[in-house]
């Protein structure tokens, strides 16, 4: 499509990764309707296109961050190990659109610009960078809660010589670390991620960490064919418990307070989770971890003990070793080596808040106490989480007001599936949604579902517009605070609250509630006649 020409769709899909091509395939494939997907990238992917970092790795086990909407699909595909890493999660999502032949309603390298209610015929003008108009009936956003790619202002930035790249931001060709001097700015979970393995590459890596981050080991492992066999073999039960629980993950849930064993049991419980390794040290150790000061406080030295073990030097230790805030209560990366990484010769830490950056300079990066002279400078620093993809576009719904305009104050949803005043636009795992709080895949296809089942509904009762109400949203928008202010998640400056955004509101954007708590909500809410939801022909 590379001339400027009109059509008529059912459904417009913003974006072509996890989100956009269940999208697409359930509305396309399930419903019958008439669906165009738009993606930026050059192909299919999304978040997983984009962050081709070196280390770039899923936290979540492969054989549950996937589809479960294809038994067949589920059957055919075969995950090498526990934790993929990006290039097989991106050729997963290259085989779904090839395998349900969805590269024929998806156009790629295409910005969706604008998107413009008509209360007059209640249908959406959706146009894009290519020049395209559509018309549509409903606007579906599938653009991730982590691809807004957070570069930070920093004086000079513009002025380095040498190589410069964001974390999520990739170039396709990749970049050569070999004889070259690194530096890495942020120790999220992409700079802890990437670090070991530019160590390896570069003659000398220098990491500038603002806040240390607690992080727990990966202990990827291939997956064996007995394995394999095992999960093949289960996945009904498997995806069965995922959506029964808080999180996403297939474990069961843990009643027991960190408090109800002694200190040698509970010292065992963390050791043995700590050696099984990623996210069970969370959800399979104790269930007061995010709501007790004092539990926390247990896990949190415990993991700060395994820092001080592994790094040799006393020192950058304890540089290592978060204190300022809980465990849990900001995205707990996973990681592969990532602390015994700072005991090789060619890696130096540097704490900012000791020596803050001050500008980059055409060789490098100077600090309060120096300039360190560098060839290659990687931005490990997140994105404008949630709400950034989503504001790039200019949304315009009822007197048109424009979605930033609306949040203007923070993001306002109703379940963070619609806006009021923005009728016939879904926001799939927007804000107000548990969304990055769980295992992602269980997220979508919980939220796409649901949007598939309200759009059939509207056609089998001839409505042609759904609308949330602005009371409900008032109220879900309260009971999304209260449900976060009950937990540890506020005592962090993190980017679930916007705050490492300069000017963003200071609002926590993901329900903590939890994906089964939610799951109910939602289907309730269909039981008492889409309560909250206003439906017009």
């Amino acid at each position: 499509m590379t001339e400027s020409k009109t059509e008529n769709l059912d459904v417009v899909v913003i974006g072509a990764g996890f989100a956009g091509l269940y999208a697409l395939y359930q509305f396309r494939d399930v419903l019958g309707l008439n669906v165009r997907a738009f993606e930026a990238g050059d192909g299919v992917g999304g978040t997983w296109y984009f962050n081709r970092y070196p280390g770039a790795r899923c936290d979540s086990e492969s054989f549950y961050y996937s589809y479960s909407f294809s038994e067949e699909l589920q059957q055919e595909w075969t995950w090498s190990s526990k934790y993929p890493e990006q290039p097989e999660i991106l050729k997963y999502l290259e085989h779904v659109a090839d395998r349900f032949d969805l590269e024929k309603d998806i156009q790629l390298s295409t910005k969706v610009v604008s998107a413009v209610f008509d209360e007059a015929i209640a249908k959406w003008t959706v146009k894009t960078d290519r020049g395209d108009t559509l018309v549509t009936q409903f606007v579906v956003t599938a653009v991730g809660c982590l691809s807004a790619a957070n570069m930070p202002d920093i004086p000079g930035r513009d002025d380095f010589e040498g190589v410069s790249c964001h974390t999520g931001a990739w170039p396709a060709a990749g970049v050569d670390f070999k004889g070259k001097r690194v530096a890495l700015i942020g120790t999220g979970s992409s700079g802890i991620q990437s670090t070991p393995v530019i160590a390896e590459q570069a003659d000398s890596l220098t990491v500038f960490q603002r806040t240390p981050n607690y992080t727990v080991p990966t202990r990827n492992k291939k997956l064996t064919p007995e394995a394999t066999a095992w999960i093949k073999d289960n996945y009904t039960g498997i995806r069965e418990l995922t959506r029964e629980t808080a999180a996403g993950f297939p474990y069961h849930p843990i009643e027991r307070s960190a408090f109800d064993v002694t200190e040698e049991e509970r010292e065992e419980i963390f050791e043995r989770l700590w050696q099984e390794g990623g996210f069970k040290f969370m959800w399979g150790s104790f269930n007061d971890l995010m709501q007790n000061k004092d539990a926390n406080d247990l896990a949190a030295e415990f993991i700060r003990k395994k820092i001080r073990e592994m790094v040799k030097d006393p020192v950058t230790a304890e540089k290592l070793c978060p204190t300022d805030h809980p465990w849990g209560s900001k995205r707990p990366p996973i990681d592969t080596d990532y602390f015994v990484t700072f005991n090789r010769d060619n890696v130096e830490l540097v704490d900012i808040k000791e020596e803050p950056i001050e500008a980059i300079t055409p060789k490098g990066v100077r600090t309060a106490k120096g300039e360190y002279a560098v060839d290659t400078i990687v931005y490990a620093t997140g994105f404008d989480a949630m709400t950034g993809s989503l504001l790039k576009i200019e949304i315009e719904g009822l007197g048109g007001q424009t979605l930033a305009e609306k949040w203007s104050a923070g993001p306002r949803t109703y379940l963070g599936l619609q806006v009021a005043g923005f009728p016939n636009l879904f926001t799939i795992t927007g804000p107000g949604s548990p969304s990055v709080l769980m295992n992602m895949p269980v997220a979508i296809e919980q939220h796409v579902n649901w949007i598939s089942d309200c759009i059939q509904h509207m056609r089998d009762t001839g409505a042609t517009r759904i609308e949330a109400n602005l009371d409900a949203e008032n109220k879900w928008v309260e009971h999304v605070n209260e449900a976060a202010q009950a937990t540890l998640f506020y005592e962090a400056k993190s980017w679930y609250l916007g705050v490492n955004i300069p000017g963003k509101p200071r609002v926590f954007m993901p329900y903590v509630g939890g994906g089964k708590n939610y799951s109910d909500i939602c289907d309730g809410v269909v039981e008492k006649g889409y309560e909250g939801f206003e439906l017009a022909s």
